[in-house]
């Protein structure tokens, strides 16, 4: 043989006796561990009961639950089984059909247990899916569950239970196993089996029972609590149950379509001693998902609750006068409050309805638990997320009419409660007034996806489906629940802490031992901490949101800090107030069971506003009053972030250039003037980094050419609206006045009268001046007051009547101007002698150019008349610089004495107003004061 393929032939023998090796092993280890699971499960099986002997068991004993102090009997779960034998030729067959359908299509081709149903289910749990595994249990399996070896959840109870039902369907025929099922099965309270539940619910025996009454039955057995405590829920899953029976072909369509039509409606009796009922009955469901129906039911347990019944009382107490109170003025027929303690986490208070007991408004229905839109009070949660991407409370958003580009469909345009539009406003003034347009601009900028995320970490199981929410979504166009929403701004007050809320501290069985006891958590860090501070910062201004909702409104307690936040939806069909101190957090929403709306205009700050405050001023009295932590200030340059509107600007420019005015542009061409040349936010950020670099090509976003129509539009109008002082639509001027220069400064030297000069009534001025442009004109003033204007004439001399100016020494002044009003002047001190023969009125107070601002009004003015015995009637005009008249004011009478007049309004607009008299005279003379110019700064 050649030795070139004596190695290789060694190998492939080598390699072939490992394998065989391999699959002995195996086959031993298969083995083995076949037996030894043979034996486990042998040694399983000969302890389990007689599956024939389902009549002879334990009668259970009652569960108490209690509040946190484990002392208040909040709600005792007797055991007192209604059962009510019936045979299955008496159950219709749509009945078993339509429990069929939904617990085991496959029920006459098993023999107990569905194997591949089980090992779909195995699979799932180990890749940690949920679809997938449910459907595992047979209708046996669910049987010998109910009966006999009960809810435990482990591997040991279901293979027990495929044992059991193994052994069952040898026994019994299908017909029997149904016969025991439907006489057997707990279908919620203590109504064990169809007729007793079909005579309980319905107050008729099964064999009368409609298909969407057998359907509504067939949905119970799964989670009757769960079912039972919610009959929107309930309904949703009958009419499931229905579409099955169509796909199965039990029924047809018109069959399932007339059934669909038919409310859910169920006759139960509750017992009148239960305490905190829509608490105590979300506790039942929430234990029989855990520990099963059939313990809950009959273990004997004590369940300690994390309720504070003093603060349940006063709850309750609370939302029954609100209720009343929106009955009449508010047409609101129910409420419901949550309160949680920040700390812990822990449920404190729960009020489902106005009335768990009034079956006429569906009392049971525990609205705390309903998915309603929480209108504005979601904003929050929109700018929280904003605060974490950079964005500040100082930033400028504006708020003018948008419409707001989409995908698919029409523009958005959201309108403000107020229809009005205010123009650059920041985030701080956007939250606390409840401005809707500038919120949407906000949840755009944070981003959809990332407010989702938020929330998703804060507890929100109801916006889980992502392909339903657009901007909209901001105000309220999701569906949160009242608990969920409460524990959301518990986490808020947390500083952005999550704990789940919770409801249950203890649970014991009947001999003491503790299956369950919470333990207190820290909590998980959610949103970044300065984020909620700058939005409790915010939230607790009062002062910020008196400018909306005044000073004294619902939303704030006194002298206790609260950081609150009403919401309103927009057919006035919900009304939330929620808010939150450093260790305390309550909700409330009002409006009506059946989605009708609220009176318009009310909502969150009538309808749920009034019982919040109220609640939260008992709930939290002799507590101590806590301060929320001041926010770090953000660090950033950018002027779209710390509060200035890059857009309007306001600019002295020189009325002759139309350029910007310079320290030699005279005062006389010098003019205050707004220039608007805004842009968006988009316009100045990257709206997914803030705080880097501007944008090279804003207009590539989506929404910038929408948004910068929408702030033009606004300025157009606005400039409309603002006749007295107009802002021009264009970028402001850049260059200086370059026509007021030293060069082209006048000369002037005045040659008569003369320093000190004593001066008649009727004086002459001369004055020599000259200019390289030429003079224009020549004024003359005394004391401030022109008396005379020349435009040419040797020496510009003017003959000066000075009858209005009292005895004494006064400041003479001669300017001289060429074409561009360069301007140069001269004065000195004269004296005027001889009496006046003309009366006047003279200004005491305040001096001329004085600058008084809005806390100096009402502003009082002084003044005298000169001859006063002369005078009929003095008449004082105000009015704007420039501008029209604005008041005119008439005094009469005696006028021998000092005279004073008040400025009580105080004006709309900063600048320059003028102030003077005419008085009256002699019958028909008249004559003009000096004008008294003042400045309002706004």
């Amino acid at each position: 043989m050649d030795k070139r393929y004596h190695k290789p032939y060694k190998k492939r023998r080598a390699k072939k006796r490992f394998f065989w090796k391999l699959v002995k092993w195996g086959l031993g280890l298969g083995l083995l561990m076949f037996i030894l699971l043979t034996i486990w499960i042998a040694s399983i099986a000969k302890d389990l009961p007689d599956p024939e002997k389902l009549s002879e068991r334990s009668l259970g004993q009652t569960t108490k639950i209690y509040d946190r102090t484990g002392e208040t009997l909040l709600f005792e779960i007797f055991n007192e089984k209604k059962r009510t034998l019936v045979a299955l030729e008496d159950i219709p067959e749509y009945a078993v059909n339509a429990t069929l359908a939904v617990e085991d299509k496959n029920f006459y081709n098993h023999k107990g247990v569905a194997y591949k149903s089980i090992a779909r289910a195995a699979i799932s749990n180990l890749l940690g899916k949920k679809s997938g595994q449910g459907g595992a249990s047979t209708l046996t399996q669910q049987l010998i569950k109910n009966a006999i070896v009960g809810d435990d959840h482990s591997y040991i109870r279901k293979i027990k239970e495929a044992i059991l039902a193994t052994q069952l369907e040898k026994k019994y025929t299908k017909k029997e196993i149904l016969q025991l099922y439907f006489n057997e099965i707990p279908y919620g309270s203590t109504n064990y089996g169809i007729e007793a539940a079909s005579q309980s619910y319905f107050a008729k025996k099964v064999e009368d029972i409609s298909i969407a009454e057998a359907a509504t039955l067939a949905a119970l057995p799964q989670a009757p609590t769960r079912y039972l405590n919610n009959l929107t829920r309930l309904q949703d899953r009958r009419d499931f149950i229905l579409d099955l029976m169509v796909e199965q072909q039990f029924i047809t369509e018109q069959e399932s379509k007339t059934a669909k039509n038919v409310d859910v409606e169920l006759k139960q009796n509750v017992d009148n001693s239960i305490r905190a009922p829509h608490f105590v009955m979300m506790i039942k469901e929430q234990l029989s998902q855990t520990l099963g129906e059939k313990l809950v039911e009959t273990g004997g347990l004590k369940i300690t609750t994390s309720l504070d019944y003093d603060l349940q009382e006063i709850a309750e107490e609370e939302i029954k006068k609100g209720v009343e109170h929106n009955r009449e003025h508010n047409k609101a027929e129910n409420a419901a409050l949550v309160a949680i303690d920040v700390k812990t986490a822990e449920i404190r208070a729960m009020v489902g309805s106005r009335d768990f007991f009034d079956k006429e408004y569906d009392g049971q229905f525990n609205v705390a638990l309903a998915p309603r839109q929480p209108g504005s009070s979601f904003k929050p949660l929109v700018y929280v997320a904003g605060f974490e991407k950079g964005y500040t409370p100082k930033t400028i958003l504006y708020d003018a009419k948008t419409a707001f580009s989409n995908a698919i469909g029409k523009p958005y345009e959201p309108n403000n409660y107020d229809f009005k539009e205010r123009g650059p406003v920041t985030i701080r003034k956007a939250i606390q007034g409840s401005l809707n347009i500038p919120a949407v601009k906000m949840i755009y900028l944070a981003g959809i996806s990332h407010v989702l995320d938020v929330a998703e970490k804060i507890g929100y199981t109801t916006l889980s489906d992502r392909s339903r929410f657009g901007l909209s979504l901001v105000l309220g166009g999701g569906e949160v629940t009242l608990l969920e929403h409460t524990t959301a701004y518990a986490t808020f007050a947390r500083e952005g802490a999550y704990i789940a809320p919770v409801s249950i501290l203890k649970v014991e069985d009947d001999d003491g031992t503790v299956l369950f006891e919470h333990e207190k958590k820290r909590g998980k860090k959610a949103i970044d901490k300065n984020a909620v501070r700058q939005l409790s910062n915010i939230l607790s201004d009062n002062n910020a949101r008196a400018y909306a909702f005044g000073l004294n409104s619902v939303a704030q307690l006194g002298e206790r800090p609260v950081a609150a936040k009403t919401g309103t939806t927009n057919d006035y069909r919900d009304g939330w107030l929620m808010g939150y101190t450093p260790s305390f957090a309550a909700g409330v929403w009002a409006g009506n069971n059946n989605n009708t709306p609220m009176r318009q205009g009310s909502g969150g700050s009538t309808a749920a506003g009034p019982i919040w405050q109220a609640f939260m001023l008992r709930a939290l009295e002799g507590t101590e009053i806590e301060q929320f932590e001041p926010p770090e200030e953000p660090k950033t340059n950018k002027p779209v972030l710390t509060g200035q509107d890059p857009g309007l600007q306001e600019v002295e420019i020189d009325t002759v250039s139309g350029k910007l005015a310079t320290e030699f542009t005279p005062e006389e061409t010098k003019e205050k003037k707004k220039f608007f040349a805004g842009h968006s936010i988009l316009y100045h950020i990257d709206k997914n980094d803030p705080q880097g670099k501007p944008p090279k090509n804003p207009e590539s976003d989506a929404q910038f050419a929408s948004w910068e129509k929408g702030i033009q539009e606004w300025a157009k109008k606005t400039d409309e609206e603002l006749e007295k002082e107009p802002i021009e639509i264009s970028e402001p001027p850049t260059e200086y006045d370059d026509i007021h220069k030293p060069e082209f400064t006048p000369s002037i030297s005045i040659l008569e009268p003369t320093k000190k000069q004593t001066v008649n009534r009727i004086m002459t001025a001369r004055v020599q001046a000259s200019a390289p442009q030429g003079i224009k004109r020549v004024r003359y003033f005394v004391d401030g007051v022109q008396v005379g204007e020349v435009f040419s004439g040797e020496e510009y001399a003017a003959t000066l009547n000075l009858g209005q100016f009292v005895s004494g020494f006064h400041t003479f002044e001669a300017r001289a101007y060429d074409v561009d009003f360069n301007v140069k002047s001269q004065s000195f001190t004269i004296n005027l002698t001889g009496q006046s023969d003309t009366p006047t009125v003279l200004w005491n107070y305040p001096p001329a150019n004085v600058t008084i601002t809005q806390n100096d009004f009402p502003f009082t003015f002084e003044f005298r008349p000169t001859m006063p015995s002369r005078i009929n009637k003095v008449t004082l005009y105000i009015k704007k610089k420039g501008g029209e008249l604005l008041e005119t004011i008439i005094f009469d009478g005696d006028f021998s004495s000092n005279m004073t007049h008040t400025w009580e309004n105080i004006p709309e607009e900063g600048g320059f107003y003028e102030f003077s008299f005419i008085a009256s005279y002699d019958g028909n003379q008249t004559t003009t004061s000096q004008t008294l110019p003042l400045f309002v700064s706004k």
